[in-house]
């Protein structure tokens, strides 16, 4: 658990430095899906996106972990408190005030992890089928064709979307790490499952970039945060053999919830007033970096962005 929350750290903190980095970054203009792979080469020359790739690459790794030790359900709500992290690392990085109903969102993601660390068994003993491991394959090429329509619908549901697909994508790289059993190299050559976690972790890092940078970064929070934890969860129940421990599925399913809820209303709750995406650009940025910053600093008070 503490590997799964260390890993929500990171990405969190990642999600502020690489969302400033896709507003910082013009928009492709030959790309008529909205959805332009172009546009991860040019947010590649970011120095505030590459440090967020190393502390996402440090996140995955803490994630890999607790997949080998936790149920699903419980490493995608600490994945999901991720927002949480953004939120209190938004208030001395862009200087955003967060209101009342944002602090107590914050509490109820630790108080729903709290009570999933109560709950949470070991994880289940399931390996998956080969069918099963040719279906999150299937899965994850379907989240990259998922692109080109999702980035052709208009403003918020087109954002929404794009963030959808980015949560399918990290949830399937969580099912398929619980797929590969044997970490050997001839094992993970035919293993469908390691394809799986290389298209699926890929498609979902190029929708959330362009979500973040073309629609409503509230709306595509919502959208990855449901995406990356019931789907995750379901399989790992129905197929894994995830569970909790005796007597203890009520308090689970409680925490489940609380720390997905909490995670959502930290997506939706508030708008920044003008001031405070200016203020948080001045203290983020030089000159030449401020209008982008101060639409990233604006984004963050809408909610938040993630790897």
């Amino acid at each position: 658990m503490i590997c799964a929350l260390g890993s929500a750290v990171c990405f969190g903190t990642a999600s502020v430095l690489q969302a400033v980095a896709a507003r910082a970054t013009a928009p492709g203009t030959g790309s008529r899906s909205g959805v332009d792979p172009r546009l991860l080469l040019r947010v590649l020359g970011q120095w505030r996106y590459l440090l967020g790739l190393a502390l996402d690459g440090c996140g995955f790794l803490l994630e890999l972990v607790a997949l080998r030790s936790l149920p699903i359900y419980a490493v995608g709500a600490a994945l999901a408190a991720s927002l949480a992290v953004t939120a209190v690392v938004a208030v001395p990085l862009l200087r955003v005030r967060l209101s009342r109903a944002e602090w107590a969102a914050v509490l109820v993601v630790c108080g729903g992890l709290a009570l999933l660390g109560l709950a949470s068994g070991a994880e289940g003993k399931g390996t998956g089928s080969t069918a099963l491991r040719f279906g999150t394959l299937a899965v994850a090429l379907a989240i990259l064709a998922w692109g080109v329509p999702a980035g052709r619908l208009p403003g918020r549901a087109r954002a929404a979307a794009l963030g959808l697909g980015a949560g399918l994508g990290f949830g399937v790289v969580e099912v398929a790490v619980r797929l590969i059993p044997d970490l050997s190299p001839a094992s993970l050559l035919s293993n469908p499952a390691t394809y799986a976690l290389l298209v699926g972790g890929g498609a979902a890092f190029l929708l959330l970039t362009s979500a973040l940078q073309r629609g409503s970064v509230t709306a595509a929070t919502a959208g990855m945060v449901i995406g990356e934890t019931l789907g995750p969860a379901l399989v790992g129940v129905v197929w894994l053999g995830d569970r909790t421990r005796a007597g203890l599925a009520p308090l689970g399913v409680a925490g489940f919830a609380l720390a997905v809820l909490g995670a959502l209303a930290l997506a939706r709750f508030g708008e920044a007033p003008e001031e405070a995406g200016t203020t948080a650009a001045e203290g983020a940025a030089g000159p030449a970096d401020m209008t982008a910053e101060a639409s990233a600093g604006s984004g963050l008070r809408r909610g938040r962005q993630d790897p």
